[in-house]
């Protein structure tokens, strides 16, 4: 393990917790999108995406090196994003006759995204961010107090 070992797996998941907060907002501005992709000749509302995150390593040798105590890889090397997936709820069915996207009953698809639930995931991805920050902070700053010891 080298000295820049934890600011490598906070710096990870700064990164994913970033890119979380992207897509949150990317899906908060395609709430009332109704056009959002053309499938099969029709176009299909924007369909809320979510970002999945996995461990760096998931190999046995770090599972084993962390069940025995060793001094291994036990403490992980950080997160990454596996894949940001589409969420298959199926779309909000909104009556409103005069919108240019409604069916043959009036009827408009509208995407699957709720505000609540995207300001909810947002405000956990803000907060796991800052307490990655908060990490960060204070590796450094024990590495700062490192280099004054050898003064």
């Amino acid at each position: 393990m080298t000295m820049f070992h934890g600011m490598n797996i906070t710096a990870s998941a700064l990164s994913a917790q970033r890119l979380r907060m992207d897509v949150i907002s990317s899906n908060m501005a395609n709430a009332e999108t109704t056009r959002g992709e053309f499938v099969n000749g029709e176009w299909q509302p924007y369909r809320r995406k979510q970002v999945e995150f996995t461990p760096k390593s998931a190999n046995f040798a770090s599972f084993l090196h962390q069940a025995i105590g060793s001094s291994g890889s036990s403490n992980g090397d950080g997160v990454k994003v596996k894949q940001i997936s589409e969420d298959d709820t199926p779309f909000k069915m909104v009556y409103d006759p005069t919108h240019v996207d409604a069916n043959e009953e009036g009827y408009v698809e509208m995407p699957n995204v709720d505000p609540l639930r995207e300001m909810v995931d947002l405000m956990s991805a803000t907060r796991s961010y800052e307490a990655n920050v908060t990490v960060f902070n204070a590796n450094k700053s024990m590495m700062m107090k490192a280099l004054e010891l050898g003064k």
